[in-house]
């Protein structure tokens, strides 16, 4: 499939060699151009041959001569070239699926795109992958991929994944781990399903395949409240979460014993509901996992601290009210004591959004809703200013999952509002109101 060139960035090697928006690319120095992976890993070469073709089908050939680290300079219509991958699985546990109704139509949108694994770092499951697509990853050596594992047993997989290849579709894990691609784990923990025993058979499977397989990460399942017809599920509790985490940190033990990296991590909601201290930031190693929330609160923590040791005194008064969700309210909350010992001039609350929108079981900051902020916080004292950590915003970092945006939010509530990103040094700086970047965040633990 050739790909439609939609402009050509000013003064680039693309632009000088005379390519045209509106061509179509065919290839490479030989190689077809199907994707965006193609374009990347084929237009590194120094000296290309490109094949083009205009709108009347016919083809020229022209050389390009670039800088090692030089992109051409193409731009296309859509990022991935073509269409985005939908998932074809029917999860027992899928979130999407657990949505209510009238919301954007990109939040209902599933996708499984190995592409999106390597440029994102989202998650896929391996269905969807033809032998190409497994080929074409092991030739360009596009590591690290993220996959979706759940259970290493092939007939659980089928009934957890509600397709019948789910099980089949795991010797591409094996495939790619012996390629020497480097691989990212994840498994969503079901109560009662894939957790014990069969917990202890995929962290042993997965074990097995260090150092392709670099690190393994469990999430407990989320449940909202709008799960009539789907497949009967249980939120883990403080026991049935201790018990899961006995498992996991009995085998990072085991791991770190023997490869010298823990490689095995329960997310950060584990500790939450299991009402466990949060490790230590030195118990994550490399954080590999951190976009998954594993580790997060324990990093942010640790830059907090590390930003308190330098800062300076506010010179006037100062009163602002933080927001995030009830899982992680009061590590946020002890967060912020020494601060408050240090800058008594300084009035820092926060307040627990309780998620109405979802149900009370999704505690976590990033699925809060800005419904629900404005109806809990409108008849509160809140200070000079509102922040809102970034983990709640979607899109350019200015609207909620419910299309609120922060201006509706600033207008309800009549006040100022600041967005921090999950970064100890940032969440400091907006705090006190200092000049700061602030950037998006991926993760929503708190």
């Amino acid at each position: 499939m050739s790909v439609k060139i939609m402009s050509v960035d000013k003064d680039s090697p693309g632009e000088q060699a005379g390519i045209l928006s509106d061509e179509t690319l065919i290839s490479i120095n030989g190689n077809e151009i199907n994707d965006i992976l193609d374009y990347r890993f084929y237009e590194t070469c120094e000296n290309l041959t490109v094949i083009l073709k205009n709108e009347n089908n016919k083809k020229r050939s022209i050389k390009i001569r670039k800088g090692e680290y030089e992109t051409i300079g193409l731009e296309f219509k859509t990022y991935l070239m073509d269409n985005q991958h939908a998932c074809r699985n029917k999860c027992i546990f899928c979130f999407i699926d657990q949505n209510p109704k009238g919301m954007r139509s990109s939040l209902y949108f599933k996708d499984d795109d190995s592409r999106l694994s390597f440029l994102f770092g989202n998650y896929i499951t391996l269905t969807n992958m033809t032998d190409h697509d497994v080929e074409r990853i092991i030739k360009m050596h596009i590591s690290p991929i993220n996959i979706s594992v759940h259970t290493t047993n092939p007939e659980l997989r089928v009934k957890m994944m509600g397709n019948r290849f789910a099980g089949e579709s795991l010797s591409i894990l094996y495939r790619l781990a012996k390629a020497g691609i480097k691989i990212n784990t994840q498994l969503v923990i079901c109560k009662g399903i894939n957790d014990g025993d069969e917990l202890r058979r995929s962290l042993t499977d997965l074990g097995k395949l260090y150092p392709a397989v670099q690190s393994i990460a469990a999430v407990p399942v989320g449940l909202t409240k709008f799960r009539q017809g789907l497949y009967p599920l249980e939120s883990f509790d403080k026991s049935s979460a201790e018990d899961a985490l006995k498992i996991l940190e009995k085998f990072g033990d085991e791991f770190l014993s023997q490869y010298g990296q823990r490689i095995c991590y329960a997310a950060d909601e584990f500790y939450l509901k299991a009402k466990r201290p949060m490790p230590p930031a030195e118990f994550y190693g490399d954080f590999d996992q951190i976009e998954n929330g594993v580790g997060l609160m324990a990093n942010l923590k640790q830059e907090f601290e590390f930003a308190l040791e330098d800062f300076e005194p506010l010179k006037g008064k100062r009163h602002v009210t933080l927001i995030t969700g009830t899982g992680p309210y009061k590590f946020i909350n002890n967060l912020l004591d020494e601060l408050r010992i240090k800058c008594n001039n300084l009035v820092c609350n926060v307040i627990p959004i309780i998620n109405n929108f979802f149900g009370e079981t999704i505690n976590v900051t990033g699925l809060i809703t800005g419904r629900d902020i404005i109806e809990q916080l409108k008849d509160k004292n809140l200070g000079d200013e509102l922040i809102v950590p970034a983990v709640m915003l979607r899109r350019e970092g200015d609207i909620f999952l419910d299309d609120v945006s922060l201006d509706d939010l600033s207008k309800a509530l009549n006040i100022k509002i600041s967005v921090s990103p999950n970064d100890g040094y940032e969440l400091l700086n907006t705090i006190l109101g200092c000049d700061g970047v602030v950037e998006t965040g991926r993760c929503n633990c708190w």
